[in-house]
């Protein structure tokens, strides 16, 4: 399946709280993919648009400590939440994939391509077994604790875990030297890919009310401002996990 091109525009087709998305199919809906970035991403100056406005109206406050993070407490890795019965990884693998093959019916991604990696620009193929492929955190969950998430209660974390709003198929390498950073510590190092990866994480972080620090809303301004009417994402699922759903 391809997915739909041209901009933050096709993300918006969906809104938040639709239902389930049956038999995992035409899930359009999630971070920008690597062909999916709005205004000018290179960075050529006459900055502005809905990010930058949205940028600029995040509530500013310190970095919380890190103390009690813990991966389970976002719930087990790739929890089904939109209840279509294909895990939130291969739901991913087979938005962001080019040429994708399936192992188990029209779910379980076995094989794909990443036609141009938003990271770092590479051509990437998945396989399964193989980790060359790593399905991202836009907002890392490990910041999203810092900064609001650690007194959230459990269902809504674990929406956030599996929202595809924040979720993208990226290069593995590329992704693991990013880490838990912010926009302040770390920005794709696909310069033409910035404007949009800025982009949806403030998209995320306005959806679920986290905070951001003050370095790092100065980055954040500092890429939009360069992207001319950059659009800001929505859709993805809603932002609380249905009630069977829990973690630690």
């Amino acid at each position: 399946m391809r997915r739909l091109r041209g901009g933050t525009a096709a993300v918006a087709v969906l809104v938040i709280g639709m239902g389930g998305l049956a038999g995992c199919k035409d899930m359009t809906t999630g971070a920008p993919g690597p062909e999916q970035s709005t205004g000018s991403d290179a960075g050529g100056g006459g900055g502005g648009g809905a990010a930058l406005t949205a940028a600029e109206a995040l509530t500013v406050k310190g970095r919380a400590p890190k103390t009690g993070y813990d991966r389970d407490r976002f719930g087990s890795a790739w929890a089904d939440t939109d209840s279509n019965s294909c895990d939130t990884r291969d739901d991913i693998l087979k938005r962001d994939l080019e040429n994708v093959k399936f192992s188990d019916g029209d779910c379980k991604v076995s094989y794909g391509v990443l036609e141009k990696d938003p990271y770092s620009g590479k051509h990437v193929t998945y396989q399964r077994g193989r980790s060359l492929v790593d399905i991202d955190h836009v907002v890392p969950l490990s910041d999203a604790w810092q900064k609001g998430a650690k007194y959230w209660d459990s269902r809504k974390r674990i929406a956030l875990a599996n929202d595809p709003l924040n979720l993208i198929a990226v290069d593995s390498s590329t992704n693991r030297s990013k880490g838990d950073g912010d926009a302040a510590t770390w920005l794709p190092p696909n310069k033409s890919y910035r404007c949009t990866y800025v982009a949806a994480q403030v998209a995320v972080k306005k959806k679920y009310e986290l905070w951001v620090t003050a370095a790092e809303k100065s980055a954040m301004e500092k890429v939009l401002k360069t992207c001319s009417g950059q659009k800001l994402p929505s859709g993805g699922n809603p932002t609380e996990a249905p009630a069977r759903f829990t973690s630690g």
